[in-house]
């Protein structure tokens, strides 16, 4: 993909993300990031976190932070990958699963449509996303 149209539509992302903020935040319960993250992974699951921190272009880090209190919720279930002791995997809970679907999905549905139908191409730049996240994925 190229560098301007990357930039361009990570910066489309973080400005309908920030214009949702505000109505979004403690929608029952979850913020607008918790949202995002959960549909996210609802998207890739199961996924190291180094994979989900990439396809929401944060830290691993940032992820890492973001995950715990989602863990302590039962709303993921954060395991060691068998094959590589250092991976992180993730995967929702049925409890997650319905949280998500209650509260954030139709949002997300919501938003992926006007996406698309202003001509974003949502599918493609997800692709692409998970694309590079499995290049980039360390061994």
């Amino acid at each position: 993909m190229d560098d301007g149209l990357a930039d361009l539509l990570h910066r489309v992302v973080m400005l309908l993300g920030e214009a949702t903020r505000r109505r979004t935040d403690d929608r029952d319960g979850l913020t607008y990031s918790q949202i995002r993250l959960l549909g996210t992974l609802e998207d890739i699951e199961p996924a190291t976190q180094h994979r989900l921190a990439q396809a929401l272009s944060v830290s691993d880090p940032a992820i890492s932070r973001a995950l715990r209190p989602l863990e302590a919720d039962g709303l993921v279930h954060i395991t060691i990958d068998p094959d590589h002791a250092r991976r992180r995997l993730v995967r929702l809970t049925n409890t997650g699963r319905k949280a998500f679907h209650s509260a954030g999905k139709p949002l997300h549905d919501e938003f992926r449509t006007a996406l698309i139908a202003a001509g974003f191409p949502y599918e493609r730049y997800l692709q692409d996303t998970l694309r590079l996240a499995e290049i980039l994925e360390p061994d």
